[in-house]
C-alpha cells in the first residue's frame, strides 16, 4: 500500500509539502529512527509495517494524522507502545501544534491523560467520573486507584 515512510505520512494529504512531512515527523518524534536509516524518508515499509516496531508504527501514524491537519484529532490508544520519555515529548510538541484544534485522547496510561482539560473515566461500561486530574484524584476512587497503580503520589501531584 505504502512504498516508503514519506508516502505513508503523505497518505492523508497528497499535496503535503516536504516541510509539512518533516514537521509532522518531528512532532511525532519519528525523526530519530528515520535518520538512523541511510534512506531516511525513502526507507521502504514492509507489508503491515512489519519492519517497524510498535512504537515506530504509532509515531508514523501520528505523523500521518498531523500532516493531514484536521480540525479534530482522535488518538485512540495511540501512545501505548511509546516509552514514557517519547510519550512526554510527543504530547508536549502535539499540544503546541494542536492548540487551535479539538483533541481527544483515549488511553489507559494516566501520564498520557493527566494534563487533559477534561478526563472522562469509564469503568465497566459506565462513566465513573468526569473532571480534571486533581479533582478526579479526590473524588473518583476508580481513577485514583488506577493512577496510584501506575505512578507514585509524587508523580501524580
Amino acid at each position: 500500500m505504502f512504498e516508503n515512510l514519506e508516502s505513508n505520512i503523505r497518505y492523508g494529504r497528497e499535496d503535503a509539502s516536504e516541510e509539512d512531512i518533516r514537521k509532522a515527523a518531528d512532532i511525532s518524534q519519528s525523526m530519530d529512527f528515520i535518520n538512523m536509516d541511510e534512506n531516511g524518508f525513502k526507507t521502504e515499509i514492509a507489508q503491515g509495517g512489519m519492519n517497524l516496531s510498535g512504537g515506530q508504527r504509532q509515531r508514523i501514524s501520528i505523523a500521518r494524522t498531523l500532516a493531514k491537519r484536521p480540525d479534530i484529532y482522535i488518538f485512540d490508544d495511540s501512545f501505548s507502545a511509546l516509552d514514557f520519555k517519547t510519550d512526554a515529548a510527543l504530547r508536549k510538541a502535539l499540544k503546541e501544534e494542536t492548540r487551535n484544534s479539538t483533541v481527544m485522547i483515549i488511553g489507559q496510561r494516566i501520564s498520557t491523560v493527566m494534563n487533559a482539560d477534561q478526563i472522562v473515566v469509564i469503568h465497566k461500561g459506565r462513566v465513573a467520573g468526569i473532571g480534571r486530574h486533581k479533582t478526579l484524584m479526590k473524588d473518583c476512587e476508580v481513577y485514583k486507584e488506577l493512577a496510584l497503580s501506575q505512578l507514585s503520589m509524587e508523580e501524580l501531584q
